[in-house]
C-alpha cells in the first residue's frame, strides 16, 4: 500500500491548499482506493491561517469579542491545538484589510485586536502561540497589540496612549513592566514568509502601505514613525530592529512582535513542518505531492514548495511539485530536493483564463503524473516509482 503526503499551498485566487489535497486525495483514490493519504493544507500566514491548522490536525475555533482595526467591536476566533497549550492567531482575523473594505486609512488602524486574542488564549492556558503575520490593515508596529498585553506607550506628557501608524511619532518612553505574567512564560512563534526591514524603501510603509490606503505623504509619515519607534525601542528596551529581516511584516508587526513579545520570526511553511511533525509522517512515504501557484525567486527563500522539498529531502522522501508556472532554473528547484516539476496548464493562456481553468487542470495533470508513476511502479515489481 502506498503512502502519499500531500502538503500544497494554495494557489491564490484560484484554489486553497484544502481544495487542492482534496482534488490530489481524489485523483489518487482512483488509482490506489486502499493508498494512505496524509493531507496537511498550508497557510502562510494570513487569512485562513487557523482554517489550515485545524484542518490538519484538528482542534477548535474560540470566539472572541475584540476590536477591529478602527477600534469597532467584532467578534473575532483563534484556533486551539488538540494539545490544549498551543493557539494559533492570525492578525488578519482583527486587524486584517477585509474587515476594512474600501476605507483604508492604515495611519489610524490599530492591532489592538490582536493583541485581545492573544490574551485571551494566555488566560486560557496556552504556553506557545503561533502568529500569523499576513494581510494586515495596519502600520503600528504592533503597538496596538503590546498595549493590549499590557506594554505601556508614553507621551512627552508621560500620559498613557496607545500609537496607531500615524501617532506612533508621539510616543516617548516604553514600559513593559505591567507585561501580561503568562506572556512572559509562553512561546511567541510569528510567521513571517518576507524579510522586508522595518523601514526604508524596502520597509513595510514604502512596499506595502500604497496597498493599506497611505499615499506618498502618508508613506513618508509612517516609515518615519516607524523609525522613530525603533528608536525608542533600541533605548528603553535594547536590540537592533531596524536591522532585522521580516521586521517590515504585516505593518512591522515582524518587529514588534520581536521587541514586545519576545517572538521568534519563521517561515511559515517552518512552523507548519514543526506542528504537523512532518518528519514523522513523511518517514515512510512513498511520495510527497506539493506546489503553488507560481515558482520563482521568492520561493527560493523558502516558501511552500522548497520548504517542503529541503526537508523531504533530508529524509529521502522523493517530492512531485505541481505549479501554475515555474519562473526559476529547473536545476535549482531540483538541487533543493524536487524531484520532478509538473506544470498544469497546458498550454500559453491568459491568466483570467488560466485560474479559471485551474481546478481541472490540476486534476488532469495530477491525475497523468499518477498514472505513469503506478506503471513504473508496476515495471519495477513494487519498487518504489521515485527512487
Amino acid at each position: 500500500m502506498s503512502k502519499y503526503i500531500l502538503i500544497p499551498d494554495s494557489f491564490k485566487g484560484s484554489l486553497s491548499s484544502g481544495e487542492i489535497c482534496g482534488i490530489l486525495g481524489r485523483e489518487i483514490r482512483t488509482l490506489e482506493p486502499e493508498a494512505e493519504i496524509c493531507s496537511i493544507p498550508v497557510a502562510d500566514g494570513g487569512e485562513g491561517t487557523v482554517d489550515a491548522f485545524l484542518a490538519a490536525l484538528s482542534g477548535e475555533k474560540i470566539p472572541v469579542s475584540c476590536r477591529d482595526p478602527y477600534g469597532r467591536a467584532i467578534t473575532a476566533c483563534y484556533g486551539l491545538l488538540p494539545d490544549g497549550g498551543t493557539a494559533v492567531v492570525e492578525m488578519a482575523a482583527a486587524a486584517g484589510l477585509p474587515l476594512v473594505g474600501d476605507d483604508r486609512r492604515v495611519a489610524d488602524a490599530t492591532t489592538y485586536g490582536v493583541g485581545q486574542l492573544m490574551a485571551h488564549a494566555l488566560e486560557r492556558g496556552a504556553k506557545r502561540i503561533v502568529l500569523g503575520l499576513g494581510g494586515s490593515a495596519t502600520n503600528d508596529g504592533g503597538c496596538g497589540a503590546a498595549a493590549a498585553l499590557g506594554v505601556k506607550f508614553l507621551d512627552e506628557a508621560d500620559r498613557a496612549f496607545v500609537p496607531v501608524g500615524g501617532t506612533l511619532h508621539r510616543i516617548a518612553r516604553i514600559r513593559t513592566d505591567g507585561l501580561m505574567p503568562r506572556l512572559r512564560e509562553a512561546e511567541v512563534i510569528a510567521m513571517c514568509d518576507i524579510d522586508n526591514p522595518l523601514c526604508g524603501e524596502n520597509g513595510a510603509a514604502a512596499v506595502f502601505g500604497p496597498q493599506k490606503g497611505a499615499d506618498a505623504q502618508a508613506v513618508r509619515l509612517l516609515d518615519d514613525g516607524l523609525r522613530h519607534l525603533a528608536e525608542v525601542i533600541e533605548r528603553d528596551l535594547g536590540g537592533d530592529l531596524l536591522a532585522l529581516p521580516g521586521g517590515g511584516a504585516a505593518g512591522g508587526f515582524g518587529a514588534g512582535s520581536a521587541a514586545f513579545l519576545g517572538a521568534k520570526l519563521q517561515m511559515g511553511i517552518e512552523t507548519v513542518l514543526e506542528l504537523v511533525d512532518f518528519d514523522r509522517l513523511a518517514a515512510d512515504a512513498d511520495l510527497v505531492i506539493t506546489g503553488e501557484g507560481r515558482l520563482d525567486s521568492q520561493s527560493l527563500r523558502g516558501k511552500v514548495v522548497i520548504g517542503v522539498a529541503r526537508r523531504a529531502k533530508r529524509l529521502g522522501v522523493p517530492v512531485a511539485a505541481l505549479v501554475g508556472s515555474c519562473e526559476l532554473p529547473a536545476a535549482a528547484v531540483y538541487e533543493a530536493g524536487v524531484s520532478g516539476i509538473f506544470p498544469i496548464h497546458p498550454q500559453l493562456m491568459p491568466l483570467s483564463e488560466a485560474m479559471a481553468h485551474t481546478r481541472e487542470h490540476l486534476a488532469f495533470t495530477a491525475g497523468n503524473m499518477l498514472r505513469f508513476a503506478a506503471a513504473v511502479r508496476k515495471n519495477r515489481q513494487g519498487g518504489c516509482y521515485f527512487h
